[in-house]
C-alpha cells in the first residue's frame, strides 16, 4: 500500500479549512415569538416572527407593564418589522418603532436564542437585543 506523503495530508487538510472559511455564512431564521427590551416606560412586548411571502415579517402579539402584567395597546397587532430578506448572516428589510413613530431602514441577526433588532436613519443606528420565547 503506498504511503501518504506529509505533503498531501496538511494540502488536504488546509483545503477542508479553506473552504469552511470560504464558505457564506448563511442567516439563522428569525421564526418564532421573541420578547424586546424594556422600553422608556418599562414595558416589554412579544413579537411573533413568521413567513410573509417570500419574506419574514413581525408582529406584536402581547404587552407586558413594567410589573409583568399584560396591558392593552394600541401597538398590539402592529407589524414592527417586513420585507426581511437573508442577507449573510442578518435579514434586511424595514422596521417600524413604536417608541418614534417612524419606519426605518431594518437589520435582524439571530446568535441562538438571542436577536439583534437594528434600525437606522442613515448613519444613525439604535439596536436592542430580544430573547427567543418559543
Amino acid at each position: 500500500m503506498p504511503r501518504k506523503s506529509k505533503h498531501y495530508t496538511r494540502d488536504a487538510v488546509f483545503g477542508g479549512v479553506l473552504t469552511l472559511v470560504a464558505s457564506p455564512a448563511l442567516a439563522t431564521d428569525p421564526l418564532g415569538v421573541w420578547r424586546t427590551e424594556a422600553d422608556r416606560k418599562g414595558q416589554v412586548a412579544d413579537v411573533m416572527a413568521e413567513p410573509c411571502g417570500g419574506y419574514f415579517c413581525g408582529t406584536i402579539i402581547r404587552v407586558y407593564d413594567n410589573q409583568g402584567t399584560p396591558v392593552a395597546a394600541p401597538t398590539v397587532g402592529k407589524k414592527v418589522f417586513w420585507n426581511m430578506s437573508p442577507d449573510g448572516v442578518e435579514y434586511v428589510g424595514r422596521a417600524f418603532v413604536p417608541a418614534h413613530q417612524r419606519e426605518y431602514q431594518g437589520r435582524l441577526a439571530v446568535n441562538g436564542n438571542r436577536m439583534t433588532v437594528k434600525g437606522c436613519l442613515g448613519p444613525i443606528c439604535q439596536s436592542q437585543v430580544w430573547t427567543r420565547l418559543q
